[in-house]
């Protein structure tokens, strides 16, 4: 039986083309663990991987819901469980790429998740720190495991705790699943910093703002646009509360510091193997990982 091959690690750092050239050899599919990427017509800010960069590799979870449908960690974990068998049905190779965590260990650990109906429009008024500070005055377990800036996990922590007066920390012990290579691509803070500006800079040329656009003029603003970086910050502009060069910056900002929380939460909550990243000469990076998966594999 095949591993299955996890590749994480922050925006921009490669993730993708590893993820192909990896398939190739390896007789691979491709699993998105990408919160925001299982979302149809959010392509531009959330860097989708387009058709020709697939290269004739499936790939599954990409663009298999609307804006307006709900999608949690409960819908991942069972979707994400049963593409991994029916890929290993065919003796092929998982390849789960992303930076979602949570969405990773959702799927590969023993998380006993409950689709529950969560009503999250009663904390509307509550800032994102004062959110918080209720879910830690509430639930002291989810101080170091879930992540304060990410408002959607902190709502679904205090509903769950509200509803079961438990901790959604006591869902999953520590056990893995399946057999997993993790592997994460890394590279030093400055040039990481760059790569995500250039990115940011990139998305607007391919046209970030009409993506946005396109959802703000039918008003369709639901959560992955309010919260999701690149669009949260051009509805602000849209709605005349930034100037665009602000906008850009405050993306620019936003995804540096998503970054380094992503490094934080990526390197507590898995046992990851860290391959620096040779970014003038990716393909030396491509043959180090290739090479340390089949010396894992025997």
């Amino acid at each position: 039986m095949h591993k299955i091959i996890v590749i994480t690690g922050p925006t921009g750092i490669g993730k993708t083309k590893l993820s192909i050239e990896l398939a190739k050899r390896l007789n691979g599919e491709i699993i998105n663990a990408d919160a925001m990427q299982v979302y149809r017509n959010l392509n531009i800010g959330t860097a989708k991987i387009t058709e020709e960069e697939k290269d004739n590799i499936p790939h599954h979870l990409f663009d298999i819901k609307d804006v307006n449908e709900e999608y949690t960690i409960y819908h991942y974990q069972k979707d994400c469980r049963k593409k991994i068998e029916e890929i290993r049905k065919k003796n092929k190779t998982p390849i789960i790429v992303g930076g979602s965590t949570l969405y990773i260990k959702s799927a590969l650990y023993d998380y006993e998740l409950l689709e529950n109906k969560i009503d999250h429009k009663k904390y509307d008024n509550l800032s994102d720190e004062e959110l918080y500070k209720k879910l830690i005055s509430i639930d002291k377990k989810a101080e170091n495991n879930i992540d304060k800036n990410n408002r959607r996990r902190v709502l679904n922590a205090i509903c769950y705790y509200e509803k079961n007066n438990k901790s959604i920390t006591d869902n999953h012990t520590e056990k893995l699943l399946y057999d997993v290579l993790f592997i994460g691509l890394t590279t030093n803070r400055e040039e990481l910093y760059q790569i995500i500006n250039k990115r940011v800079d990139k998305m607007i040329e391919e046209g970030l703002i009409n993506e946005v656009k396109s959802f703000f003029d039918k008003n369709i603003l639901t959560k992955p646009i309010l919260n999701g970086i690149g669009y949260k910050e051009i509805i602000e502009y849209l709605k005349k509360n930034y100037s665009k060069e602000k906008a850009i910056e405050e993306i620019k900002k936003n995804s540096r510091h998503y970054a380094k929380r992503q490094y934080t939460f990526l390197k507590h909550q898995l046992p990851i193997k860290w391959f620096e990243v040779n970014i003038g000469n990716f393909n030396e990076t491509i043959e180090e990982v290739y090479n340390y998966v089949k010396k894992e594999e025997g």
